[in-house]
């Protein structure tokens, strides 16, 4: 155990010394600290600078593949670009078929087919509360004048049968007088024949 553990530690420690080293190098690989390196490793010459060859090569080549790299980053950064405004626009087209389809929804939702008319429902339900009061008002209206038409239908009635019992009297007070009538007559007439 003390063996791996003793094998292990180095392993360790190197691994973590050699990340270090990595991100001392990756920082020392900027174009700036190149060019701050290529002046200070430079000679000067009356108030010139004198940079080697090969130094500058190697410069101009990191600078060139830096702004091929940049390049092309820039040309996938702007297809992408163009590919998220054509997924935009295409959002924004389904959005709005999305708020229509919505805004007609809520409107048939909210509204009530009337005589193949869509109305509102507040729109509805006056125009049916109207046809209601109207039907009441009839309806109390129409009762109004057939208990009316009832009184004067039972008050003729009664008249009638007041004058028909007034008129049976009067027959029977014409009959009585037309029996007397009679009877005066026959005993005149029997009067006369034996005179």
């Amino acid at each position: 155990m003390k063996k791996i553990l003793l094998l292990t530690i180095p392993l360790f420690l190197f691994s973590i010394s050699a990340n270090a080293q990595d991100s001392v190098q990756i920082e020392k690989n900027t174009l700036k600290n190149q060019m701050t390196d290529a002046f200070d490793k430079s000679n000067s010459y009356q108030e010139y600078k004198v940079i080697k060859k090969t130094q500058l090569a190697t410069l101009k080549r990191n600078i060139l593949d830096s702004v091929s790299t940049l390049e092309q980053k820039i040309t996938s950064l702007e297809s992408e670009i163009k590919n998220q405004n054509t997924e935009i626009d295409s959002l924004t087209q389904n959005l709005n078929q999305v708020q229509e389809n919505l805004a007609a929804s809520k409107e048939k939702e909210d509204g009530i087919e009337l005589f193949g008319i869509l109305t509102s429902k507040s729109t509805y339900n006056t125009i049916m509360w109207s046809i209601i009061g109207i039907l009441l008002l009839i309806s109390g209206f129409l009762f109004y004048r057939f208990l009316n038409s009832h009184k004067i239908t039972k008050a003729a009635q009664l008249k009638m049968a007041e004058l028909e019992i007034e008129l049976e009297d009067n027959r029977r007070n014409s009959l009585e007088r037309e029996q007397k009538l009679r009877r005066k007559l026959q005993d005149e007439i029997n009067k006369n024949r034996k005179v």
